[in-house]
């Protein structure tokens, strides 16, 4: 797996409350968004990509075999990360509200298995044509899948970033999880909100195709995209292309 990452605060905020992690010899990204007030997002994100890291170092995942058990293996990951955050955010008045998004991808034998809660997102990049694998835990996305709003009306909603799950909002953590069959040279992007806040789907692809063998550059300039279209939040990119070691393991 070729890996790149880069965390960028922006244009117009003053800190970073993202925060990354990759741990490449277990196949394992992760990603997080954190909310609330002061420096608590920025609290809450570490904390929850520290945990997750944490647990995936204490409990070796190359034991585990059986897809579910990979499913239920990144469930207790995250939910160890928000047993945390939660117990933090009760305890210290002032990090009262802190949560955070997170992503978490972990391939394996052809399979990415992917877990989410927020609007932190994964894409996958496969012959020119850029899927969203994640569903965004946001208001308005609730709205568009009701029939109140349409997509292009949920894209300019002043409501879009009011997130309505998040890890360490809750006693118990409520993910999303998804398997997506991986091919040769597929990439995957694992981003926060500041990318796709500043970027179209047609303008990531951009990036991708004029950036698609070095992800580091590739993680750069999406980022530095984003940036000079306004960079009006922080905005986080882990991005991983597929190799033939990953197709054969």
């Amino acid at each position: 797996m070729h890996v790149g990452f880069k965390s960028d605060k922006g244009v117009m905020r003053t800190s970073n409350e993202d925060a990354c992690f990759v741990l490449l010899p277990d196949k394992v990204y992760v990603l997080a968004d954190g909310v609330g007030g002061g420096n608590s997002g920025e609290i809450a994100s570490r904390t929850a990509v520290s945990e997750i890291a944490n647990y995936v170092v204490s409990h070796p995942i190359a034991h585990i075999i059986d897809k579910y058990e990979i499913v239920d293996y990144l469930r207790d990951a995250i939910e160890t990360a928000n047993r945390k955050i939660y117990g933090m955010a009760n305890a210290h008045e002032e990090n009262a509200g802190m949560a955070t998004t997170t992503v978490v991808v972990h391939v394996r034998s052809r399979q990415a298995y992917v877990a989410n809660i927020g609007d932190s997102r994964a894409y996958l990049y496969r012959d020119g044509a850029l899927t969203q694998i994640t569903e965004d835990h946001t208001y308005v996305n609730t709205l568009v899948k009701a029939g109140v709003l349409s997509k292009e009306e949920a894209e300019v909603d002043e409501r879009k970033n009011v997130i309505v799950k998040a890890l360490g909002a809750d006693s118990v953590a409520d993910p999303d999880f998804f398997r997506v069959e991986i091919r040769e040279n597929d990439i995957m992007i694992l981003c926060s909100d500041g990318l796709y806040d500043e970027l179209t789907d047609d303008e990531i692809v951009s990036v991708i195709q004029d950036n698609n063998e070095n992800m580091s550059d590739l993680a750069r300039e999406l980022v530095s995209r984003a940036n000079l279209n306004g960079g009006r939040d922080n905005t986080t990119v882990i991005s991983l292309k597929v190799t033939e070691e990953d197709i054969d393991e």
